[in-house]
């Protein structure tokens, strides 16, 4: 009977971990060959108006929190988005949900910043780079996505400590004022990319789930 206590423990725990949010799964593949785009326009990232929200759970509850982009570009031509790149500053982590609790604030960003998730010592930017864009036309029998408004699909190479995979989301894009502005929300499994640092579900309440939440919402000078 404790054994059966035991492992019906061990499934709640596995369940209750993988209520990350609800957000569409990006594909992870391979890293990809970056195209580079021929004419167009080049449009500046405004990095104090770009902002990248992320979310992790664990069985206790879950923490949110925000990264900034140190720079980037996006590539349009004749209206239609064809490529670009953004970087991230890992060591502007910071925590959303511990602002009453500064000393528990300041142990959760150093923690992320530490060897065992981001290692920003050594690694200090992420790296997205697109290498495909499409319009986003739902089949007739598909569910489509969970992204409200998604005008396209995204494919682009994703490096975070020195790892490099090519993932696909669906966003939106919008062309106002001669800008652009882009908005994404999706969940990745963090041990692709090497943080593998309490993703073992045996690990019961100390479990860290290995799926995470990212929402970016970004917009060009």
């Amino acid at each position: 009977m404790q054994i059966y206590a035991r492992v019906l423990f061990l499934m709640i725990v596995a369940v209750a971990c993988q209520q990350a949010p609800k957000a569409d799964k990006a594909a992870v593949t391979d890293a990809q060959t970056v195209a580079v785009p021929e004419g167009g326009r080049t449009h500046q990232l405004d990095t104090a108006a770009s902002i990248l929200f992320w979310i992790g759970t664990k069985p206790t509850g879950e923490h949110k929190g925000s990264f900034r982009f140190s720079g980037g570009e996006l590539y349009t031509k004749d209206s239609s988005l064809i490529g670009g790149h953004f970087s991230i500053d890992i060591n502007s982590i910071a925590n959303l949900d511990l602002s009453t609790q500064p000393d528990m604030k300041k142990k959760l960003e150093d923690e992320l910043r530490g060897e065992n998730f981001f290692d920003a010592g050594n690694y200090p930017t992420a790296l997205f780079e697109i290498t495909e864009v499409s319009p986003y036309r739902p089949a007739p029998d598909d569910n489509g996505v969970l992204l409200k408004d998604a005008t396209h699909m995204i494919k682009g190479n994703l490096t975070i400590r020195n790892a490099t995979k090519n993932i696909t989301f669906p966003a939106k894009i919008v062309f106002t004022g001669g800008k652009v502005k882009g908005e994404a929300n999706f969940n990745i499994d963090r041990t692709q990319w090497g943080m593998t640092y309490r993703a073992d579900k045996s690990l019961q309440d100390k479990l860290i789930n290995s799926v995470v939440n990212i929402h970016f919402e970004i917009v060009t000078r």
